[in-house]
């Protein structure tokens, strides 16, 4: 090859004639590179650079046209090595231009230039090039049609085809356009939501059969990846066995063809091993795991790969126990898992405490112990008192076991233990079984303290903390279960003393002093309990911020909500501001899973803040102070007030800028916007802001529905505000705030009912009796449609009495000495009565009661009119005896709670 190339050499140097030999030194120069294989894709380009010099230049002569035709012959012969699926897209560039420079000479071979075109067709179509191969196949159809009949039922089918994929193209696209229709619905799992995917992913089982017919891979990956996308949402636990034969197929047609798709068919066969495994077929679920870690090149899932297949190595064990204490505590997780709902507790209990002791063999027991009363010694004192001070001081001390049990340990294999405490626990839980649940989540938090927190790198701490993405609720989520329910106390509640039910002498005073050194004990230990519940809560938060995981936030603030309802609805937010506070900055980094969560949050802590700065009701001759001195107190706060009122009016802005752009789909119930235009209303007149409150506007537009409730809320909320003794706002008219309120469109009867009931009582207290009758029969008229004797009605009974009674009291404020509205009157407090003793309200009934007595009072000397009375009589004992009835029930039920 080297005397060719150097005669080539010395013949471009020399100055040679322009004749045919410069078109053939071309060419000879280009054999000299033909490609031998598809690795050298830097020859090829050297080899179609000289086959191209030598068609341009013969080009522009006739005489040299048939140099054209020989060139394109020997680059066909040349380029054998490329005409093979997933490498023509390299040919695409030279071959076009070989077949355009044939059409401008008008080549007489018109098979040949038909065999050409129809190979540039199948290279377009290889490469995926759908425009491009249309474009082309319509002006060769045309060609070959005239030209070389004998041709036209290849470049027919290749158009058949063309058309096929296209076809199939389209489909994939009309599949994930209806899977977008679903939008969020998909997340609520509803049987019509997830029939609707199942029913997809069968007609796109169908479309992959017809794209391997075809034979084409670029399509058969492009159906194959939309069944893939399909599948995604159905992937949950008790769901993805109705997807195990589609992706079966998946990975077996992407495998046919040895797709260099590497990472989906890596999570494929992943997915395909988990389904394996909760159908108890173990061996497939290994096969799949196999190829899933061969597929794992780059190691993205090498950690999870290698657990997962340890896991099932060891199911696999019917007659060994395994040497590593880990892989022991493995099997048992593994048996008590499989543990079905009708087996006995102590059995499932038995296996997982036993995992529990392989895994700490010197402390895990004692820990244990922590909650078993049996073990409580109280000594020789029998009082409560000392009881419940030895099962504080039980507690402790036992729990202080686990401090030492990473230092007899080490390092040695950290993150197996991580992965195995945080199973156990998750199995527990799932079981039932809270002890050790709670238990393994105190040796899983250990690796918190010493590993996580002391991490100084980013990297390195997001690497150690994904683990806990594999899991469903995280270990530091689980530490709620360390609740002090068993205690009978609500979380961050003070202890309270038992009751003394022994006998004592007569003058004896009961009391219990705070200073007593057992019941301090026994205080203090509730206190800490609750404390290390809400700091795992809010530490769930924190690693839920660095892994960047909406939802682990998410959950942390919905466990702190639920567990401290019964804070927020006594006005105790301030006890835990701090915590509210880290919760509500990590789910504004990391975004939120839920718009109403989120309000909620922002709700309680505006409220938290803002209970401090609301004075307490003082009587009317103390309001009257000194206003230079009034002056000089505000002066002196005005700095740090300004500061707490900006504060938490941001937190209500921020809160209500939310619910503004909200999408259709995540719409946020009236009785949380509610909740956060109360606070924000009451931030306004902290801060001494007025609200200009506009009722009527000239432009609607598509959420004024929402916008009129809101401006309705508002309204109510100001005047709610107004005689408080802080700044007043300056009001709508009452009579314009009831025509808004009737013609809105309220989405909740609730909500709706409590807004009627609200501005029925400000009617009543201005004097506007036509509009308390107004309201009233609204109200009326919404009874009708609701399910009102019902248990979970209570709070609407209530309103419903206290409307009804309203309505009565503003009849007899107009009764002008007529005995027909007195006797009207009298009903509606009897039906005040009713819904009051329905509701279980005492206070309420017996404020009816009191206003039915005074309006009968001057007609009871009349014995028609006692007889008359009677009834309704009748009717309001028996509800008195009801309320005190219902209340007497929950008395009870507290005192066992």
């Amino acid at each position: 090859m080297q005397e060719p190339s150097d005669c080539l050499q010395m013949y471009f140097k020399g100055r040679f004639p322009v004749n045919q030999f410069i078109g053939r030194a071309y060419l000879c120069q280009g054999q000299l590179h033909t490609p031998l294989s598809t690795d050298n894709l830097e020859e090829f380009e050297k080899f179609v650079m000289f086959f191209l010099k030598a068609i341009d230049f013969a080009m522009h002569d006739p005489r040299y046209y048939f140099l054209i035709y020989n060139a394109s012959v020997l680059y066909w012969e040349a380029v054998r090595p490329y005409l093979k699926p997933g490498f023509r897209y390299c040919l695409i560039p030279s071959l076009s231009e070989i077949v355009k420079a044939l059409n401008q000479t008008e080549e007489q071979d018109s098979e040949w230039r038909a065999e050409l075109m129809i190979n540039l067709l199948e290279c377009f179509l290889d490469a995926s090039k759908m425009k491009e191969a249309e474009e082309f196949s319509s002006t060769a159809a045309i060609f070959i049609k005239e030209n070389a009949p004998d041709k036209y039922s290849q470049i027919f089918s290749l158009m058949v085809m063309l058309s096929s994929i296209l076809l199939i193209e389209i489909q994939c696209l009309e599949y994930e356009y209806e899977v977008q229709k679903l939008g969020t619905k998909i997340m609520t799992y509803t049987k019509g939501v997830v029939e609707a995917q199942l029913k997809l992913i069968k007609n796109l089982e169908l479309t992959l059969q017809h794209a391997v017919r075809l034979g084409d891979p670029n399509v058969i990956q492009v159906v194959c990846t939309t069944q893939w996308n399909l599948c995604l949402p159905l992937l949950q636990h008790n769901l993805h066995q109705h997807v195990r034969k589609p992706l079966l197929s998946v990975a077996d047609v992407l495998e046919e063809i040895d797709s260099m798709l590497i990472l989906l068919r890596c999570q494929v066969h992943m997915e395909v091993a988990r389904i394996e495994e909760d159908e108890d077929r173990i061996e497939a679920a290994i096969e799949h795991l196999q190829k899933a870690i061969h597929l794992d090149n780059n190691g993205q899932y090498q950690e999870h790969l290698r657990v997962t297949f340890n896991r099932l190595r060891l199911c696999t064990m019917l007659y060994r126990s395994p040497e590593r204490l880990e892989d022991q505590a493995v099997m048992m997780i593994e048996q008590a898992k499989k543990g079905k709902q009708k087996d006995n507790v102590r059995k499932k209990r038995s296996l997982l405490v036993n995992a529990g002791l392989a895994l700490a063999p010197d402390s895990f027991q004692v820990v244990l112990d922590s909650e078993n009363e049996a073990k409580v010694s109280s000594g020789k004192s029998r009082s409560q008192i000392s009881y419940l001070s030895a099962k504080a001081q039980h507690h402790i001390k036992s729990v202080e076991k686990v401090d030492g049990h990473l230092k007899c340990l080490g390092n040695e294999n950290d993150k197996d233990r991580i992965r195995l405490w945080a199973d156990l626990a998750k199995v527990a839980r799932k079981q039932g079984v809270w002890d050790v649940c709670r238990t393994a989540c105190r040796f899983c938090l250990l690796y918190d303290d010493t590993l996580f927190r002391k991490v100084t790198k980013p990297k390195k701490t997001i690497f150690i903390l994904n683990w806990v993405i594999d899991y469903s609720i995280s270990p530091w989520e689980l530490k709620e279960k360390i609740k002090i329910y068993f205690s009978g106390i609500e979380l961050n509640d003070h202890a309270v003393p038992p009751e003394d039910t022994s006998q004592h002498p007569t003058g004896y005073v009961a009391g219990l002093s705070e200073s007593d050194p057992e019941w301090k004990t026994y205080s203090l230990w509730i206190k800490y309990l609750s404390q290390y519940a809400m700091e795992n809560f809010q530490r769930a938060a924190e690693i839920g911020e660095e892994l960047n995981e909406a939802w682990i936030v998410h959950n942390a603030v919905v466990y702190v909500l639920n567990y401290n309802k019964h804070l927020i609805t006594a006005g105790r937010q301030r006890e835990i501001i701090e915590y509210l506070q880290t919760l509500l900055r990590a789910i504004k980094n990391v975004g939120h899973n839920g718009t109403v969560i989120l309000l909620m949050l922002c709700n309680a802590l505006a409220r938290g803040l803002i209970l401090r700065w609301i004075p307490k009701p003082r009587l009317v001759e103390k309001k009257k102070i000194d206003a230079t001195t009034d002056r000089n107190r505000k002066a002196a706060t005005k700095g740090p007030e300004k500061a707490n009122f900006i504060q938490f009016l941001s937190i209500c802005e921020f809160a209500l800028n939310l619910t503004t752009r909200t999408m259709p789909t995540d719409t946020v119930p009236i009785a949380v916007r509610q909740q956060i235009i109360a606070t924000w209303v009451k931030a306004k007149q902290l801060h001494q802001q007025q609200i200009g409150l506009q009722l009527v506007t000239e432009e609607e537009n598509n959420d004024e529905a929402e916008n009129l409730i809101a401006r309705v809320l508002i309204g109510l909320e100001m005047y709610s505000c107004n005689g408080l003794g802080l700044m007043d706002f300056t009001v709508p008219s009452l009579s314009q705030l009831v025509k808004l309120a009737l013609d809105c469109s309220w989405s909740d009867s609730l909500v709706e009912l409590q807004t009627l009931t609200r501005l029925t009582h400000f009617a009543y207290v201005s004097n506007e009796y036509e509009i308390v009758m107004t309201c009233s029969q609204r109200i009326l008229l919404v009874l009708n449609y609701l399910l009102l004797f019902r248990p979970e009605n209570t709070m609407r009974q209530e309103m419903l009495s206290t409307a009804v009674c309203i309505q009565g009291k503003s009849i007899m404020a107009n009764l002008s000495g007529k005995k027909h509205l007195r006797v009207t009157a009298s009903k509606a407090f009897v039906q005040s009565a009713r819904y009051a003793g329905e509701a279980g309200n005492y206070s309420l009934v017996m404020f009816a009661a009191r206003q039915f007595w005074n309006t009968c009072l001057p007609l009871i000397g009349s014995p028609y009119d006692r007889e008359q009375f009677k009834e309704p009589t009748e009717v309001i004992l028996k509800n008195i005896i009801k309320a005190e009835s219902k209340n007497k029930q929950v008395r009870i039920s507290n005192s066992y709670y």
